[in-house]
């Protein structure tokens, strides 16, 4: 591949920079068919999550949002740069007085910094099972992970060329402004009691909210989410198109792997 050339869509030479419980990579020959129709347009992700499905669609523009202002921090800073610094090794000590101090940044109102990128990236390959999770005061809380070796990322420089296109957002999903040339891809949280993610979680009537916002928008839309019954009369009843897969895991909270039903929600294709 020539330097500085995008890869193709689907290319698995780019692997997310981020471990990130629930990834949906495993939906990209699903969803390749469908996006192959709708390239030219810009893709937007209310819950972008770990970049898992948008580094596999590769759009030449994208506008990528999630709730956690921690994440989008590290995509934003990746995007101007970002190298790793700080002292990256998997020993615990090492791990918690990381967790201190990206609590103190975060107390400080300094969790938008350079520093504070840095320290998320490192807790999310050294935390455990790539989970992340705060308490109600918005402080980090996930433990130190077990691991045999962990390979540290210093440089960012590929990610930063594929990320001049994109946009990251950090806001409720409503408050996107979405233009008639978009694509939609909506991974909302799993319709579980897990809701630790960010301050405020995520219920069913966020559920609710969601479904009615992607009913209401005129551009082709896909949403995926855990089939349980309520998910999806809820998206029956707003006229979407039904396809149900089988997960090959599921990771929770508690590292539940049983396997799962999910569901592709479609409007608009």
């Amino acid at each position: 591949m020539i330097v500085g050339q995008r890869p193709p869509a689907g290319s698995a030479s780019l692997k997310p920079p981020l471990k990130w419980a629930g990834g949906k990579r495993w939906l990209l020959p699903h969803l390749l068919p469908v996006w192959g129709e709708h390239k030219h347009r810009r893709l937007v992700e209310p819950f972008c999550g770990g970049l898992a499905v948008t580094l596999g669609l590769l759009p030449e523009r994208a506008l990528l949002n999630d709730v956690n202002p921690h994440l989008i921090n590290f995509y934003r800073h990746v995007k101007r740069g970002l190298k790793i610094s700080i002292r990256a090794e998997k020993e615990r000590d090492v791990f918690y007085t990381h967790r201190n101090r990206f609590n103190e940044l975060i107390k400080a109102r300094k969790e938008r910094s350079a520093e504070a990128a840095q320290l998320f990236y490192y807790l999310n390959r050294t935390g455990y099972n790539g989970l992340c999770r705060f308490n109600r005061s918005g402080l980090f809380n996930v433990p130190h992970g077990s691991h045999n070796a962990i390979n540290y990322v210093s440089d960012f420089y590929a990610f930063r060329r594929l990320f001049r296109g994109w946009e990251f957002s950090n806001a409720d999903f409503e408050r996107l402004t979405v233009e008639p040339d978009d694509f939609i891809y909506a991974d909302p949280p799993y319709d579980v009691e897990f809701t630790t993610y960010s301050a405020g979680g995520f219920s069913f009537k966020d559920q609710e909210r969601l479904a009615e916002w992607l009913a209401n928008q005129s551009v082709p839309v896909v949403l995926s989410n855990q089939a349980t019954k309520r998910i999806i009369d809820l998206y029956a009843r707003h006229g979407f198109d039904l396809e149900f897969h089988a997960t090959p895991r599921r990771i929770s909270c508690n590292g539940d792997r049983t396997a799962a039903r999910e569901v592709l929600a479609m409007k608009g294709l």
